[in-house]
């Protein structure tokens, strides 16, 4: 989630375990607590596809977040026996209020759909449970008018239970995400089935800063994915485009460690395009219908006409572009399925090819 988001969380979740002792102050330490695992961006890798599947690694486990509340428990408790020894800071309401905070943060980071590693060092697939856009004004803003009105009255019984209540919601939101999810995905399989359409996996994703409408993506056995958009509040079957994957391109990369890396991050929600003598990698999993967010040129033609890996880069146009026309139709689309996202035309703009015969 976005920075302001894990502050604010921190901040409720210290003020509610610790605002009693601490005060207005533990708003403040838990703000600055919960948003040390993000620390890890500061960390320059060599090329982007690596910048990109390192991020939320070892600084979001939870082995090593665990131990780093540990620590900072212990040395809080040996410095309040000798400075504050009256005002209750036991070791296990340290380490609770610490691990809680630190830990939310890739809990939470998880509920959006980038990839989190939370069981680092071990090899699991990076998890995206894709409840929730990254930002979501919905999550954020009870949180944050908790902090608010608890810095302002100071800490007694009102303002530990609006904080009690703001986590309460929150946590309430990201379950609803997590059935809006399976909505989606069980309403675009159910409009395959009805097509006698064979799918071998089915993956749906909140657009842009709401979770009420839907992206979901269906892999075909034969190389192609379906790409479709459903609201909560649809009556019909969702509108949709068929699409390549393009696996032949994919083949002439089999050896790239860099590409299994970040088959492995995605989960293999990967396309190959050939855009010009450039070889494409688009992360399927962000962005809109055609414009994807993290978008890689991997390797190039050689002399021969053979394909050449090469350190990667950020493809030209790549990165979020939720211009205002697109916002707006995202939004409308939300409550009323006619007229339907333009699709093809979006794919089409960006990715130099449209929807491909069929339903």
């Amino acid at each position: 989630m976005d920075s302001l988001t894990q502050a604010v969380l921190g901040a409720a979740l210290q003020g509610t375990v610790l605002g009693r002792i601490q005060g207005r102050r533990s708003l403040i330490y838990g703000a600055l607590l919960g948003s040390v695992p993000d620390l890890d961006v500061v960390i320059r890798y060599a090329d982007p596809v690596s910048q990109m599947t390192y991020h939320r690694g070892f600084s979001h486990s939870i082995f090593v977040l665990t131990g780093l509340a540990l620590l900072l428990a212990w040395l809080v408790h040996q410095l309040a026996r000798k400075r504050w020894p009256d005002k209750g800071y036991s070791l296990g309401r340290l380490f609770l209020a610490f691990w809680l905070v630190l830990v939310t943060h890739p809990l939470l980071d998880a509920f959006t759909v980038y990839g989190t590693q939370l069981f680092w060092p071990l090899p699991f697939t990076p998890l995206s449970w894709a409840a929730v856009f990254i930002i979501d004004p919905l999550y954020t803003v009870p949180l944050l008018v908790a902090v608010i009105y608890s810095a302002w009255v100071g800490f007694n019984g009102r303002a530990v239970r609006c904080l009690s209540l703001a986590l309460l919601l929150s946590t309430a939101y990201l379950g609803l995400g997590l059935a809006g999810r399976m909505a989606a995905e069980q309403r675009l399989q159910t409009a395959l089935d009805a097509q006698g359409i064979e799918t071998s996996e089915v993956r749906a994703m909140p657009l842009a800063f709401n979770s009420l409408l839907w992206r979901v993506l269906a892999k075909t056995p034969d190389g192609h994915y379906y790409e479709g958009i459903s609201s909560t509040f649809d009556h019909a079957p969702p509108e949709m485009q068929r699409l390549s994957l393009n696996l032949g391109l994919a083949a002439q990369l089999k050896d790239a460690p860099l590409l299994e890396r970040l088959r492995w991050f995605t989960d293999d929600w990967l396309r190959y395009d050939q855009v010009g003598d450039a070889l494409v990698v688009s992360d399927l999993r962000m962005g809109i219908p055609g414009d994807y967010t993290f978008r890689f040129k991997m390797a190039h033609r050689g002399d021969r006409g053979q394909w050449v890996a090469e350190r990667p880069s950020v493809w030209k146009g790549s990165g979020p572009r939720f211009d205002r026309a697109a916002l707006v139709l995202i939004w409308q689309r939300i409550f009323a399925q006619r007229p339907p996202l333009p699709l093809a035309t979006w794919t089409e703009k960006q990715l130099g090819q449209g929807r491909e015969p069929g339903p």
